[in-house]
């Protein structure tokens, strides 16, 4: 059906235009150069992490590292900067692999979880109302400073964009030089049938806004502010 449709709008617009169908199998596309794959690719990964470490911070996120047996404790620096009194956790198996299971047990008041049996409605207000999400993300690209998740069941999109403050959790293995590599991942990830997403989102930094008298103001729409945590060690 979604196909049928794309194809009676795409007939229509040609129509309307005057003329025919562009198609792929006449034109085929032909890249000019490999910059998509080649850009950044010499780095090694401390040179990644450094220029994704700089690239961050200029989008004027708080850029941490620490190992995972650490995590909880910078966690708990986070969340007492913040005076958070309500947590959002992601539904996620990244939770138990990060070592966080027994922290997040011991939280007071306890953490509310993004609920993948729970109504649409349920999960955005669980957002809004939340202090802080701690987010388990997919990949890091070193050249914008931009993170990248696909929406599943246990973090939906209003995860990532209704919190006051918002915690990014991402492994060192995953920084990539840039969107390409991270886009190669995820077409193979849904052809194979792995992944089953509705969007996938890329992040940098908190919202910007400069449109009033060209002032730059940070945070205006969504969190406040961001921060992404680098697991060393994983």
């Amino acid at each position: 059906m979604a196909n049928d449709n794309r194809e009676d709008f795409l007939n229509f617009i040609a129509e309307k235009s005057g003329r025919p169908r562009h198609q792929l199998a006449d034109h085929p596309f032909t890249p000019i150069n490999d910059l998509p794959e080649t850009t950044l690719a010499d780095k090694t990964p401390a040179e990644l992490f450094t220029l994704a470490q700089e690239n961050s911070e200029a989008e004027h996120v708080t850029f941490k590292a620490v190992a995972s047996a650490d995590l909880p404790g910078l966690l708990d620096g986070i969340i007492a900067e913040k005076k958070v009194q309500s947590l959002l956790l992601p539904t996620d198996s990244r939770i138990a692999a990060y070592g966080l299971t027994d922290w997040a047990a011991e939280q007071t008041p306890a953490p509310v979880y993004w609920n993948p049996q729970g109504t649409r409605d349920e999960n955005i207000q669980r957002a809004q109302d939340a202090d802080l999400a701690v987010g388990c993300v997919d990949f890091l690209c070193a050249e914008a400073g931009t993170i990248t998740v696909a929406t599943t069941p246990g973090q939906g999109r209003s995860f990532h964009f209704l919190p006051t403050h918002y915690v990014a959790l991402v492994p060192q293995s995953r920084i990539v030089p840039r969107s390409r590599q991270a886009m190669d991942w995820y077409d193979a990830e849904i052809k194979a049938g792995r992944l089953h997403t509705s969007n996938i989102n890329f992040i940098t930094g908190p919202s910007n806004s400069g449109d009033i008298e060209m002032v730059l103001v940070v945070g205006v729409h969504g969190p406040i502010d961001m921060t992404y945590v680098v697991l060393t060690d994983q």
